[in-house]
């Protein structure tokens, strides 16, 4: 018998709550938030008037994660969210692919983006063409691609992933081998917790490729007791120093959770200012690598989005079908209902 799946439920965001000011005057010091109010209440009121939402990813920095995001996560949280809002307008304070994540996931959607320059090291470092060849010299062999990358890729492959679900995507194929693109060192984590031969691409993060083993060493060293938190895109010299390794979220609930007298964030240094605000008791020790894709991303290009409509995310039609059932394979493995097409709503 063949049965139709219930409509995803759809979230209703309360544009007057998205703001906090509370929050915001704890990460902001008083002036430049003083300053910065104008802008910040012109898009909270542009928002409403578009019926808009803000959705920013982890590493946004502190005076657009606490004053005009709706939602904020890391890539797997931001893709399951676009799927369930019921705003007109989504802006996407991160980097390409994950608007065109948001755009794949909900279609009849428009979905800015404040910078279209903002790319990414790893989106860039492989095409479709380069996936179609990995499929011709490991013919049958499962491909699964990380979020972080062009909706092209994500057409070519089987399943999406994030560092989140990566582990348990690669883990609900049905195949004793896995290619795995294009973060060689998330590939590299995820081989040392499963008996499946993982075969990698050999992309990289230029924010954690630049973290050392030996500089998380020295923080020991300089900081007796210290908790070392990193991210699986990081060398496994890296994450062999590591107390804990885990995706952007596990980390941030690892210190909401643990509460270090110290710490050190091996990731993004924005995460750590924007989590620092939720932990005072926690003594944040920052290694701080930027990431200057994320850093494109500001208040006033927010601002210039949502006045001119701009800088619309578009996927092509026949492209955005076939990547968006890799999401979906993505989400339904994460446990998060996959998006009701517009026309069954």
């Amino acid at each position: 018998m063949t049965t139709t799946p219930a409509p995803t439920p759809r979230r209703r965001i309360d544009l007057s709550v998205a703001s906090e000011p509370s929050i915001a005057a704890k990460a902001i010091p008083a002036e430049e938030l003083a300053a910065l109010q104008p802008t910040i209440d012109a898009i909270n009121a542009l928002k409403a008037e578009r019926n808009a939402i803000v959705l920013a990813h982890n590493y946004m920095t502190p005076d657009i994660y606490h004053t005009v995001a709706d939602i904020r996560g890391d890539s797997l949280a931001l893709a399951q969210e676009a799927a369930r809002t019921d705003a007109d307008v989504i802006v996407l304070a991160g980097v390409h692919f994950m608007a065109e994540t948001a755009k794949i996931t909900c279609p009849d959607k428009t979905v800015l983006i404040p910078d279209p320059a903002a790319g990414c090291s790893l989106a860039s470092s492989i095409t479709g063409a380069d996936v179609r060849l990995l499929r011709q010299r490991y013919p049958g062999v499962p491909v699964v691609c990380y979020v972080n990358t062009t909706a092209e890729v994500k057409a070519e492959v089987d399943i999406c992933c994030t560092s989140s679900n990566a582990l348990a995507v690669v883990e609900s194929l049905d195949s004793d081998r896995v290619i795995f693109l294009p973060d060689q060192y998330l590939g590299a984590w995820v081989a040392t917790q499963t008996d499946k031969e993982i075969i990698r691409w050999h992309g990289a993060c230029e924010v954690h490729e630049r973290f050392t083993g030996a500089e998380l060493r020295d923080y020991r060293a300089g900081y007796p007791g210290i908790q070392i938190i990193a991210h699986p895109e990081c060398p496994p010299d890296v994450l062999a120093e590591a107390d804990y390794v885990g995706s952007t979220a596990g980390m941030i609930n690892w210190v909401k959770s643990n509460r270090p007298a110290k710490v050190v964030m091996v990731t993004e240094c924005s995460m750590s200012d924007n989590v620092a605000v939720e932990v005072p008791d926690v003594e944040m020790i920052r290694p701080c690598n930027l990431c200057p894709h994320m850093k494109r991303i500001t208040l006033e290009k927010i601002l210039h989005s949502l006045r001119t409509m701009t800088t619309e995310v578009l996927v092509d039609p026949a492209v955005a079908a076939r990547a968006r059932r890799s999401v979906d394979r993505m989400l339904a493995v994460s446990g998060a209902p996959a998006p009701t097409p517009a026309a069954a709503r």
